[in-house]
């Protein structure tokens, strides 16, 4: 199931030929650098398996994101509820991603979460969407930038599921987007 495509890109549901990459993603130091933990194998599979049934049912999730021409998995970009109901009003939408390494620097994510952010607005009807990351995490933050979020005034948060284990990955900005934001 294609969710949209972009110039360069499908974002679609994950295939079972998508798993080696998930994998992948979800258990490299560098892609998981603001993470609290990597997934085994099979904490990934059980990932991929939910991620796919909740696009599958819902029409929202953490889409593959593919390379237009080779149909190639390279991460993923989606919208999802974001689940911080003590932070984020109940329905509140998350844009996140995660690519592969050596995927990065091509544009793919500023890509893929742009035409997100207008299928978001223009064909599931939401009025914000809502991006979260570790305060160091520049290379995500720019993507937010590039999209047309701001910070949210006095919205940066200690997420209540990373463990203290973990100080420094505790404190999160918060960015936002409304379909009346500037264009990107």
């Amino acid at each position: 199931m294609i969710v949209l495509e972009t110039t360069r890109l499908y974002l679609r549901n994950w295939r079972e030929t998508d798993r080696d990459l998930f994998r992948e993603i979800n258990r490299d130091p560098k892609v998981m650098e603001f993470f609290p933990f990597r997934r085994s194998r099979e904490d990934a599979d059980a990932l991929m398996d939910k991620v796919t049934s909740m696009i599958a049912d819902t029409g929202l999730g953490f889409y593959a994101v593919a390379d237009k021409v080779t149909d190639e998995a390279m991460g993923f970009c989606g919208l999802s509820p974001a689940g911080l109901p003590d932070i984020l009003p109940d329905d509140a939408i998350e844009i996140g991603w995660r690519l592969a390494t050596r995927f990065w620097g091509n544009g793919y994510v500023t890509e893929a979460a742009r035409a997100l952010c207008h299928f978001g607005f223009d064909n599931k009807g939401l009025h914000e969407i809502f991006s979260f990351a570790v305060e160091a995490n520049t290379r995500s933050i720019a993507v937010m930038q590039r999209i047309g979020m701001s910070a949210v005034e006095n919205g940066a948060f200690d997420h209540p599921r990373i463990p203290d284990t973990h100080p420094g990955l505790k404190r999160h900005v918060l960015y936002r987007k409304t379909p009346q934001t500037a264009p990107e």
